[in-house]
């Protein structure tokens, strides 16, 4: 059933070829996704790249993976491109943002969305979907830190859990593939949400 808040949202939406975002999800599946950016600033920053996995029970589901470059308006700064190595040749071929996020709508459908430090990627995401949508993401979100957190706060009480990417992967024991790659951060986090759901994990 959809709650009264959703029914609201809903009536603000200018396309309903994506009324299925408002559908309530009755599967067992989650998509997990990620943003590579030019910047970390949500108001001013732009979405260079998305990746994203579904994870259905237990499994990563490669076969349905997403990965999208995006144009952008803004200058890719030095310091951005030594972290993610997106140039503007590698963007020669990006799709334009409006078609970027309606495909990568269709990819997600109405499933509840993981992911790492979610809140970032959701705004960087939620600016494209009101500029074209006139609407935010409505699906489910859940982020692995948070998870993880409620799992090692239980065993460590007294200390502070080290909510660092890498310091969880090393904590569970997870390769760690090559970073500030859309769709390899989004697997590395699909791991993660599989390990601490799934698996018979005990914690140090």
């Amino acid at each position: 059933m959809i709650s009264f808040l959703k029914k609201f949202q809903k009536k603000k939406l200018k396309d309903k070829n994506f009324s299925f975002l408002y559908e309530e999800y009755t599967g067992d599946e989650v998509v997990v996704i990620d943003t590579e950016t030019t910047g970390l600033d949500t108001k001013k920053d732009e979405i260079i790249s998305i990746g994203a996995v579904i994870v259905k029970n237990n499994k990563i589901l490669l076969s349905k993976k997403f990965h999208i470059y995006v144009k952008t308006t803004k200058k890719i700064s030095n310091d951005s491109i030594k972290i993610h190595k997106i140039t503007p040749t590698t963007l020669k071929n990006a799709v334009e943002t409006k078609e970027a996020i309606y495909e990568f709508l269709n990819f997600i459908q109405n499933r509840p969305i993981v992911g790492y430090y979610l809140e970032f990627d959701i705004a960087m995401i939620n600016k494209l979907t009101k500029k074209y949508l006139g609407i935010k993401l409505p699906n489910r979100q859940i982020e692995v830190s948070s998870l993880y957190y409620d799992k090692k706060i239980g065993i460590i009480p007294q200390k502070n859990v080290d909510l660092r990417f890498d310091s969880i992967m090393k904590d569970l024991n997870l390769p760690i593939f090559k970073k500030h790659n859309a769709l390899n951060d989004a697997i590395m986090t699909a791991l993660i949400y599989i390990k601490l759901n799934f698996k018979n994990l005990k914690l140090k």
